[in-house]
């Protein structure tokens, strides 16, 4: 998910708003300003003037209340978050129940909004409803979630470490606190050799148990779910007709495929600002689903690669409706078939209010997660690989399917949901191994996985702006490759 800037139009009225005490005057001239400024400031229409306040409300109280019953941050930790995104959030009330979980948020009393927390599917919006009455917020409040594991065993099984590289440790501590000085604000970093966690790196008040934002990470997760369920024989990844809605065009010619390798032809508008389909899927709509489910077909399908949060979504709803439409078997299959086997102990894939998983952007888990979930692909699909109690999560063939280069006639440097060094001439990272892909995410999140080195590395963090991700983990291979050197010696 790209940064949000549409939002930064607040600050003009910061100085006016203050003379006024919350009153329906406020209001009305917070209104009149934005309508007269939104078209030269950010260059929307002052048509999308209340869903920009909408959003803005929305997007205060769904990542605060991650941030707060997931990620466990403090109150001001997640108010500087939410500013990197936009200083109008500084603006939003918003109100924090500790004792409920829930976080509720309106811009002097417009677009009220609330995100409710559970343990089982973490934090939805509520749509602006401020009570539990409604049946489907009932319906998300009552899930619940097999428990993951609280195993000691050596890591990936259990949360032990004990094969740390002291020097690998201390490069990457140095590098984490380089990041910081350089104000990328990173988080965490874990370094995976050969099945083995052998550094990892955290910043101040971050811990190996922390779970935090993968963004669009998920929709890797998204695709290793469908994978999961092919390697169990529920579906294949040429199976057209995906939905009843689609019967009566050319979109029921679409294919899981398709919608893997963003080649589907749907039109979806992935800019985040005001008024477009990326920000109303993710922050007013009550289904993310819904918004590309009624996009139009614009381009041939799989000839042309077009990146669209919306067609991971459309994944998420397809396998929402191959479990009965029931969220709660939706769950249990994702905990029971691929959480739970992987020994992840710190993860929650959330859905929206409809109940179907946000498959494009709402994974949280901690770093020693996501590592998990990139040495899953590293190893072809197993866990615990060459080992009495070896299990097979993926096909090696699904794998292979995963990470070969796309169809399209523009950017074949993308697979099933994961980004590709290779496909084209111009690799998309020159300094990295032409085998290397990844889980890439908004603020710089990525898992890196280079089978030819037999390397994962994880970088989660909060930057405002581009992540230097080639170079770094460039750099990281450097130091590991030398330090085989050495030891060789």
């Amino acid at each position: 998910m790209q940064i949000i800037q549409a939002f930064a139009l607040f600050n003009h009225l910061l100085t006016i708003i203050t003379m006024f005490k919350k009153t329906l005057i406020t209001i009305a001239i917070s209104v009149a300003v934005i309508a007269i400024l939104a078209p030269y400031t950010l260059g929307f229409s002052l048509w999308h003037t209340g869903h920009a306040i909408k959003v803005a409300t929305s997007l205060t109280a769904k990542l605060a209340c991650s941030a707060r019953y997931i990620s466990g941050f403090s109150t001001q930790q997640i108010a500087e978050d939410l500013a990197s995104y936009s200083p109008v959030t500084r603006w939003v009330n918003l109100h924090y129940d500790d004792e409920l979980k829930f976080t509720q948020a309106n811009l002097f009393t417009m677009a009220p909004v609330k995100a409710q927390y559970t343990q089982a599917k973490g934090c939805s919006l509520v749509n602006g409803k401020n009570n539990t009455s409604n049946s489907a917020e009932k319906s998300l409040v009552s899930l619940t979630a097999p428990p993951l594991s609280d195993s000691t065993k050596p890591w990936p099984e259990g949360s032990s470490v004990e094969t740390i590289a002291p020097t690998m440790q201390q490069v990457l501590k140095q590098l984490l606190a380089q990041d910081n000085a350089n104000e990328l604000n990173t988080r965490a970093m874990v370094i995976v050799k050969n099945g083995e966690i052998i550094a990892e790196a955290y910043s101040d008040g971050i811990f190996p148990s922390t779970p935090l934002l993968g963004w669009s990470m998920t929709k890797s997760v998204t695709a290793m779910l469908l994978g999961r369920m092919a390697q169990l024989g529920m579906v294949s990844m040429d199976r057209d007709n995906l939905f009843q809605e689609w019967q009566q065009d050319r979109r029921k010619q679409i294919s899981l495929q398709d919608l893997l390798q963003m080649s589907s032809g749907l039109a979806f508008d992935e800019t985040y600002a005001p008024g477009s389909d990326a920000t109303h899927m993710l922050f007013t709509a009550d289904s993310a689903s819904e918004v590309a489910m009624a996009s139009p077909v614009i381009e041939p399908k799989g000839e042309h690669f077009s990146y669209s949060s919306g067609t991971t979504n459309l994944l998420a709803r397809f396998i929402h409706q191959q479990f009965g439409h029931s969220t709660q078997s939706a769950i249990n299959f994702l905990f029971n078939e691929l959480f739970i086997p992987l020994g992840l102990q710190n993860s929650v894939l959330e859905t929206d209010a409809s109940g179907v998983f946000v498959g494009s952007s709402y994974l949280y888990g901690s770093a020693r997660d996501w590592a998990r979930l990139g040495l899953l692909m590293l190893n072809q699909g197993s866990v615990n690989q060459g080992k009495a109690n070896q299990q097979r999560l993926l096909t090696k063939e699904w794998i292979r399917n995963a990470t070969t280069p796309n169809r399209s006639n523009n950017d074949k440097r993308y697979g099933y949901q994961f980004w590709l060094n290779y496909g084209e001439v111009d690799s998309r990272w020159p300094s990295l191994p032409r085998d290397a892909y990844a889980m890439n995410g908004n603020r710089g999140q990525s898992v890196m996985i280079i089978p030819s080195e037999q390397v994962v590395f994880v970088r989660l963090g909060w930057t405002k702006g581009n992540y230097p991700k080639g170079e770094n983990f460039s750099y990281l291979l450097g130091q590991l490759n030398s330090l085989k050197m050495k030891d060789s010696r």
